[in-house]
Formats: C-alpha cells, structure tokens, sequence
C-alpha cells in the first residue's frame, strides 16, 4: 500500500492524532527549552521537522519539482510557513517562561481564531451547536488561564 493510499482514513481520527501529537509537543517541547534559547529551539525543530518530511517525500516517491506548483499556491504555503514560524517562536518563548499547563490552553484559542477567520474568508458556517462549542472553548482556555 502506498503512502496516499493510507491517508484514507477518516479526517476526524488524523485530527486526533494531530491533537495527541500536538499534547506531546507541548511537553517535549518545555522540556527541551529548559536549558537553551527559546528561538535555537525552534530552529532545531524546524530542521529535524523539515529533515523528516524530506525523508518521507522521498521514500514514498511523492516528491515534485517545485515548477508543478502553482504561483497562487506558492503563495498560501508560504505565508502558511511564516504563519507556523511565527507560532512556533512565540509557543517555545511562551513554554520558556510559563508552565505549559497554561501556554498550551491560550495556544489553543487558535481553534477559535480558525473559526472566526473561517467565517470570515472562506464563508464557513458553523451551525449553532457548533458555536457553541467553539464558545466553550474560548471560555475553557480563559478559565485555565485566569490566575487565582
């Protein structure tokens, strides 16, 4: 079986697994940060994330010239990866100098963020329940994050 034949799975178990991963991020990475610049940090990750998707490129065969991608593309993935450099910076900053235990919960108003941009730039509606949800979130990340 190839690689893109076992990404048939369901997008709501990858969305676990990316929340597990994202869990073991957050512990792995304040750990890691105990004793070094939060920003030499980053820069680590980001080469041992990069080294692997190389590797995973290449052993799956998936790997394309850059010519097959789109001007328009090019665009959104590279404002994606200044976007997901800019979080990275600012978590491993934030785990440097608060305990993970509130950083992770603030990070996650990102998932409110999502929602709102969503609605507003790509014209998503999320159904009442749904905002709901999304306001329970927002309301749990403040909660965790208010000092006594």
């Amino acid at each position: 079986m190839s690689w893109s034949g076992s990404l048939s799975g369901s997008w709501q178990m990858w969305a676990v697994l990316s929340a597990i991963f994202a869990a073991l991020t957050a512990i792995f990475a304040k750990i890691g940060v105990e004793d070094i610049n939060p920003d030499l940090a980053t820069f680590i990750r980001t080469v041992i994330v990069l080294a692997s998707f190389a590797v995973l490129l290449f052993a799956t065969g998936q790997f394309r010239a850059p010519g097959e991608v789109s001007a328009r593309t090019w665009t959104f993935l590279v404002l994606s990866g200044l976007a997901t450099g800019a979080s990275w910076l600012c978590y491993f900053r934030a785990l440097k100098l608060g305990p993970a235990t509130l950083v992770a919960p603030i990070d996650k108003l990102s998932v409110v963020l999502v929602a709102l941009f969503a609605f507003v730039f790509l014209g998503e509606r999320p159904s009442g329940t749904g905002w709901l949800g999304i306001a329970l979130i927002a309301a749990g990340a403040v909660l965790l994050a208010v000092k006594k």
